[in-house]
């Protein structure tokens, strides 16, 4: 989210630069071309406004928007922008004075949030919206929680550098990131998962041996003790039957294809696979109602925004993350 509002403060920093050189030049003077400009800020900044909308209400997770919403909001645009055109043809002299201001004043104001707040999440604080049910009981679906990205080290921008690490990444750690597909073809859990972010509970360190049978982890060859945040179903489960070739299966699994192979019988039995340097291992809470590491594969360290860390709504369920 931190890209788009910083993408949205250059483009009404950009019309602020343009819109002062158009009236040094003196190519604002014209009643149709003042016009066109009014018109055209207003397509600028009503469309950076319904699309930042249309994102959070979507969660912030980088869900499609709908089609029907981005016509519904292009139409409203377009509209907007006609009715400002019109309204300022015929306008006087001192009237485009002042609407220029004041377009101005708003399109100073969008930038200028735009790139403190942009600054401030990419650095330090995130939104988030849980959308599914994959981490019950510990986040419920509609929790909306802050994650703090300084936890594990300031990242530079456009970079995987990170620098002032406060802490360490470890098993146990509740975190959120960007889902590890760069194909926006890649298939997992039945849709593409492209761009969106992700919350999941890290359950092994670079290096682990990570094994599932019939629902039971395990982790470096030990059976992992329930530690109280787990949710199972009280279901059958699938025989556990061993891997034949470990040598595919932990190549199939690092391509985050593994779920095209084996579907749902990765929810009771997976592995074993080791996990690859730089990359962690993630599971929901809900284990049998979850799209995790068992199905896409590793998280890969420079993906891994931030450290869930407090749930700040609905007012009940305020609380720190553990």
């Amino acid at each position: 989210m931190e890209q788009r509002l910083f993408l949205v403060a250059c483009i009404m920093y950009a019309f602020s630069l343009a819109t002062h050189w158009l009236k040094k030049k003196g190519k604002l003077t014209s009643s149709i071309l003042f016009a066109g400009w009014h018109a055209v800020y207003l397509l600028f900044i009503l469309s950076c406004a319904f699309y930042m909308l249309l994102f959070i209400m979507g969660g912030g997770t980088g869900e499609n928007i709908s089609l029907f919403k981005v016509i519904l909001c292009s139409v409203a645009v377009v509209l907007a922008a006609g009715y400002g055109y019109i309204s300022v043809l015929k306008a006087q002299p001192e009237q485009k004075e002042a609407v220029m201001k004041k377009d101005l004043e708003w399109c100073n104001t969008v930038y200028f949030a735009g790139f403190v707040a942009s600054f401030v999440m990419f650095f330090f604080i995130q939104a988030f919206k849980i959308p599914s049910e994959s981490m019950q009981n510990t986040l419920l679906v509609g929790d909306n929680l802050f994650v703090n990205k300084a936890a594990y080290g300031f990242r530079i921008p456009l970079t995987n550098i990170r620098f002032g690490e406060f802490s360490q990444i470890k098993p146990g750690d509740i975190i959120v990131f960007r889902f590890p597909a760069k194909d926006r073809k890649q298939i997992n859990c039945g849709d593409s998962q492209y761009g969106r972010d992700f919350v999941k509970r890290v359950i092994a360190m670079p290096g682990d041996t990570v094994e599932v049978k019939e629902g039971q982890l395990f982790v470096n060859g030990n059976k992992v003790p329930l530690q109280g945040y787990e949710r199972y179903e009280n279901i059958a489960r699938v025989p556990y039957r061993p891997e034949e070739d470990l040598e595919m299966y932990q190549r199939v699994w690092e391509n985050h294809e593994l779920d095209n192979y084996y579907g749902v019988y990765l929810r009771d039995n997976f592995g074993p696979v080791k996990v690859p340097e730089n990359h962690y291992f993630g599971m929901g809470d809900n284990r049998d109602n979850s799209c995790d590491s068992r199905f896409w594969g590793p998280i890969p360290r420079e993906n891994i925004k931030g450290k869930a860390w407090f749930i700040h709504w609905p007012f009940s369920r305020m609380r720190i993350i553990k």
